[in-house]
């Protein structure tokens, strides 16, 4: 198994994502440019926080353009796991493989804070390692990370059990207090909250482990290399 971060000119956390997958998950993972036009050899793929290409215009508009987005949605439409996290899922959601959107925080404030959230359906490939209804605790960092999306897709959304995460104390306005989606086929993984700072003991929690955990399940369960 081998998985693939994403850098993005204004990447933050994609270090950071590298060292929770391959030092604490046991899971090889190498930085692939954005620029970069293949995914050939990759089991899961990860786009991490940050402020790609400086947030101008939107959140992601930018990054959606990128080279690497084309192999992105290829790996996706092959059934390749791909998660998104903060400035990830608003790349995914600007990209298309994602519904809805993230809007500026209610507060109008950028948030940085412990958020708690119950796990709504521990039945996927990011959630399995987790019992349905516990509750954990992962950092949040954005200005952007109210979620919205319009009636029918809200609806969708419940009926297809795609909400995988919601905050119990909703920090930013996120609409049904959705911190995490997935597409209707159940492979692509977005989230505002951070599960790669929540990785050690010595920095306060390991809640954020059963995010990789799960992904390991559900990559053994599936096989190696998805072909693209």
């Amino acid at each position: 198994m081998r998985a693939a971060v994403i850098t993005f000119p204004g990447s933050n956390c994609d270090e950071d994502l590298q060292w929770a997958l391959t030092e604490i998950s046991g899971i090889p993972a190498d930085l692939v440019a954005a620029t970069a036009t293949t995914l050939t050899g990759y089991d899961a793929v990860f786009l991490p926080g940050g402020f790609s290409y400086g947030d101008y215009l939107r959140s992601g508009a930018i990054a959606r353009f990128s080279p690497i987005m084309t192999a992105v949605k290829k790996f996706a439409a092959a059934g390749g796991f791909v998660v998104g996290i903060c400035n990830g899922f608003q790349i995914l959601t600007e990209a298309g493989l994602l519904p809805g959107t993230l809007q500026w925080n209610t507060s109008l404030h950028f948030i940085c804070a412990p958020a708690p959230l119950e796990i709504v359906n521990s039945d996927t490939p990011f959630t399995n390692a987790y019992p349905a209804g516990t509750t954990i605790t992962l950092p949040i960092a954005h200005g952007q990370g109210n979620y919205y999306a319009d009636p029918a897709t809200l609806a969708a959304l419940e009926t297809n059990h795609q909400i995988i995460f919601r905050y119990t104390d909703n920090p930013n306005g996120s609409v049904h207090d959705i911190a995490g989606i997935t597409n209707a086929a159940g492979n692509v993984l977005g989230m505002m909250p951070h599960p790669e700072r929540a990785m050690e003991t010595l920095l306060g929690s390991i809640d954020g482990r059963g995010v990789f955990q799960s992904l390991i399940h559900a990559m053994e369960g599936a096989g190696s290399n998805v072909a693209n």
